[in-house]
């Protein structure tokens, strides 16, 4: 503490953060029409009256990712359902709980831009963003925004504060929602974003907060990265960090040993930090301690970060509320809450055998073959009678729900009636369908992309050796297939090899190969056969960074949605017999190696019926153990 600030008065201002909401209002779970304690902003408003209650001085915000999620969010994108009510219902509880700004989230894209700019003119608060503009350089929504705010002292005295408030969101949604944003809006790196907006801001603020729609990412940060926090707070100006998109609680351990990260105070380069999981899951709190200098200027003398769940899971993953929920607040969105259970329980048809997404890894997953048959009508009737009819067709899906976040983290449909809530458990995401056109060799390398995955094994290794790499994403797993009259799409993939592409898609070992075997029908791929692929809009602009994908391989993007497709495809045939064929498999290790991998305790019983699964025990909780047997025997005796 300076000279100038020995006697000085201390303004204590508190910063609250939600972020990655999703649509999460009610503790509620659509898919499987049950609550869900460990989710919803309606229970996170509880925590921020908690929160208010303990500091006058307070300001709340949200970091995006605030409109999709849910088929709540799904059904209000529905045409007409927008216009039927004076304000989204995820405005509605916002503007009430009297947030005083927010940035846009990546997903925010997902229903387009006329959706986005009436929902953004129901926000009672301000959204800003500093790297988004349209493509005539006139800003989208403003860059930032200067709140001033009257803010009381210990000592009681009042001062006029003026808080700098900046947005970000990863440059990657001209990929990701290329065929909502082309030609209608750009979008550039934060940093080099930042850098130009700061200078400007700071001349007017008192405090700044960046509202950064990243996470943390380890090492050095390209231009256009995705994960810039700590490259943003390196820059001078900004005071504290409100963080989201990679759904992590910081402080938490998933950020244990990054450079310049202070996992114990929640400090990346020394200033505060906070990220609140995702769907409601916490609220994010930093405390700041303002001291006045001589010359007017406040600044930081202390702080202290806090996330604060909504819920407790005790040792059994029993999740139990920690806070009540407002009855007046949840009467508040409660009309769209049951229109949206009533629309997910439309029947749509009935499924002879079990849908689910245990066996996603190990074996047959009869949801990816229910998506790509669907998705292959949709394109054979699209191509009927033009040149390319006679070009092979693949589609290419890719796995949602299929473990990663828990136990309850799977597709699991019973037989029986087919709703709604079950395609959109299934197919979760607001993607349309995209034709690309690519090469032989460049499914090879589509499907080496998606075999990084699994992690290396090593054959030698007599300990037990997980088949996940569980820092990516389940749905990097795409599985491609083609039409019953090729023969079928088959390969083998080799676990004891490196991955030639890393977990962001880069080449990193050009001599690696995981892939073997690849044959449409009896006959292998030609490097040069030109080939159509039928995938969602997302991985056809570039989503993932899989070969054959981008722009360039673009022939067609359409307006269906690729739920609706599912969906008309299912109603149009009434009765689902789930496929049991697995159109790859692993190669043999060649050793007694212990490959395993954890599965839901609903598993258990379809686990024994298949022939290459043997129990070891005990799991992550809620899981079991299994061994996977790769051809020879490989499970370490257990067989």
């Amino acid at each position: 503490m300076g000279e100038a600030d020995r006697g000085a008065s201390m303004l204590r201002v508190r910063l609250l953060e939600t972020s990655d909401l999703h649509a999460c209002l009610h503790p509620y779970d659509y898919y499987r029409a049950h609550e869900n304690h460990g989710v919803g902003l309606l229970r996170v408003a509880e925590l921020i009256r908690a929160a208010r209650d303990e500091v006058p001085n307070t300001l709340l915000f949200d970091n995006g990712d605030t409109l999709q999620g849910t088929p709540l969010g799904d059904y209000m994108a529905q045409d007409g359902h927008l216009a039927a009510v004076d304000v989204h219902p995820m405005i509605r509880l916002m503007n009430r709980l009297g947030y005083d700004a927010a940035t846009l989230g990546n997903h925010e894209f997902n229903f387009g831009l006329s959706f986005l700019q009436q929902v953004l003119a129901q926000t009672a608060f301000p959204v800003v963003c500093a790297n988004v503009a349209r493509v005539d350089g006139g800003a989208f929504v403003p860059p930032f925004v200067v709140l001033e705010r009257d803010m009381v002292d210990d000592e009681g005295t009042c001062h006029r504060l003026k808080i700098g408030v900046v947005g970000f969101v990863p440059p990657q949604i001209m990929t990701w929602d290329a065929t909502h944003l082309q030609d209608r809006v750009q979008a550039c790196d934060m940093v080099e974003a930042a850098r130009r907006v700061l200078p400007v801001l700071r001349a007017q603020s008192d405090v700044i907060v960046a509202l950064c729609h990243c996470g943390i990412a380890d090492g050095p940060q390209e231009s256009g990265a995705e994960n810039m926090a700590l490259s943003l707070a390196a820059l001078p100006g900004i005071d504290a960090l409100l963080l989201g998109h990679t759904h992590h609680v910081f402080p938490g351990p998933a950020h244990d040993g990054l450079a310049d990260v202070d996992n114990e105070t929640g400090t990346l380069h020394g200033k505060p930090a906070v990220m609140p999981g995702f769907w409601g899951s916490h609220l994010g709190l930093i405390d700041l301690t303002l001291t006045r200098g001589v010359g007017g200027e406040w600044r930081c003398q202390s702080f202290r970060v806090e996330t604060r769940p909504i819920c407790a899971q005790s040792a059994n993953a029993t999740v139990s509320p920690v806070v009540t929920q407002d009855p007046v607040l949840t009467k508040l969105v409660q009309d769209e809450h049951e229109a949206t259970k009533v629309w997910m329980a439309q029947p749509v048809a009935h499924t002879t055998g079990a849908l689910t997404t245990f066996f996603t890894f190990t074996g047959s997953d009869p949801t990816l073959a229910l998506i790509n048959e669907a998705q292959l009508a949709w394109a054979r009737s699209f191509l009927a009678k033009t040149e390319a009819e006679a070009l092979p067709l693949l589609s290419a899906a890719s796995p949602f729900h299929a473990g990663g976040a828990g136990a309850a983290s799977f597709v699991d449909i019973p037989t029986g009636p087919l709703a709604l809530r079950d395609l959109a458990s299934i197919y979760p995401y607001p993607n349309t369908l995209a034709l690309v056109r690519c090469t032989g060799a460049e499914i090879q390398e589509w499907l080496e992309r998606a075999a990084a995955v699994f992690n290396r094994i090593d054959p030698t290794e007599a300990h037990p050796q997980p088949l996940l790499d569980a820092s990516i994403p389940s749905y990097t797993f795409d599985v491609l297939a083609s039409e019953a009259v090729n023969g079928g799409l088959t390969w083998e993939i080799d676990l004891t090899a490196p991955t030639r592409y890393d977990a962001e898609g880069r080449l990193v070992d050009p001599s690696a190969r995981r892939i073997h075997s690849l044959k449409l029908g009896s006959q292998p791929i030609e490097r040069e056969q030109p080939v159509f692929v039928v995938t969602n809009s997302y991985r056809a602009s570039g989503g993932g960074h899989f070969p054959g994908t981008g722009c360039e391989h673009i022939v067609e993007v359409s307006t269906a949605r690729s739920r609706d497709v599912l969906a008309k495809y299912v109603e149009t045939r009434q009765t689902i017999v789930p496929s049991e064929i697995q159109p790859w498999h692993f190669r043999p290790l060649g050793a007694e190696v212990t490959v395993w991998v954890d599965l839901p305790f609903a598993a258990a019983s379809l686990a024994k019926q298949c022939g290459n699964l043997v129990r070891l025990g005990e799991g992550a909780v809620g899981c079991d153990r299994y061994a996977v047997l790769t051809g020879r025997d490989v499970s370490g005796g257990a067989r």
